[in-house]
Parts: C-alpha cells; sequence; structure tokens
C-alpha cells in the first residue's frame, strides 16, 4: 500500500465530512442523533473546521513518505484522529437505537485508525520510495 493513496483517500474523506459538518451541521447532527437542537449546529462546525484542517495537512503531505519515523506527526494526528473516533463512535452505537448513519462514521473510521496504526509502526517500504 503507498502512504500517498492512504493520504489522498483521508483527506478526501475529511474533506467531504468537514463540508458536510460546515455547511449542514443541523441536517447532519440531526440524523446522528434525532431531536439534537439547532441552536447547537456550532458544535458540528467546529468539527468540520477541524476535519477540513487535517484534510488539508493529508492533501498536502500525499507526496511525503509516510511509516517509521519519516512523516510521524502526520501519522499520528490522523491516527489520533480516526482511533478516537471509530472509538466515540462504538461507544455511541452501543446505545438503544442508534441510527445506521453511525456506520457511516465507524467502518472508515476503523479502517483508517489500523491503516494509520499500521504505517506508525512500519518503515517505509520499497514502493514507498521515489523511483529516481
Amino acid at each position: 500500500m503507498r502512504s500517498v493513496l492512504v493520504s489522498r483517500v483521508s483527506a478526501l474523506l475529511l474533506c467531504i465530512g468537514g463540508l458536510a459538518l460546515l455547511f449542514a451541521p443541523d441536517a447532519v447532527l440531526a440524523r446522528l442523533k434525532p431531536g439534537f437542537p439547532t441552536g447547537a449546529a456550532w458544535i458540528g462546525q467546529l468539527l468540520g473546521a477541524a476535519w477540513l484542517g487535517l484534510a488539508a495537512l493529508n492533501w498536502l503531505s500525499r507526496s511525503a513518505i509516510l511509516g517509521g519515523i519519516y512523516g510521524r506527526p502526520v501519522v499520528v494526528a490522523n491516527f489520533a484522529v480516526y482511533f478516537i473516533s471509530c472509538l466515540a463512535a462504538v461507544r455511541a452505537a452501543e446505545r438503544a437505537g442508534f441510527p445506521a448513519a453511525f456506520w457511516v462514521v465507524i467502518v472508515p473510521a476503523g479502517v483508517l485508525a489500523v491503516v494509520y496504526g499500521w504505517l506508525l509502526l512500519r518503515g517505509p517500504t520499497e514502493r514507498d520510495m521515489p523511483r529516481g
């Protein structure tokens, strides 16, 4: 697996989620938590801004080598976001009556947490090195 592909996929997912939360937080949050107060939509906008910031970081570092000691700040930031997001979403899903929309958060966050955890613990492979 090439770290370029991982960075691009992560940037795309975070950008889509961030834009949705930035411009339509009341619709998104109402789907995830029925009865969510519309006056608290600013919480979704703050999360959307954070996701857009991380998406920009991933996009700008898409050509960098990730893994082991290379690109460690980018890898650790992504691992933390995806791992904590996955755990929080699973915890929320354990409660009775959670909407199926949580799987849209749980599955990609879980997969990317595993990928970034793997990148954190391994060094770059031959495929990650630029060809000259």
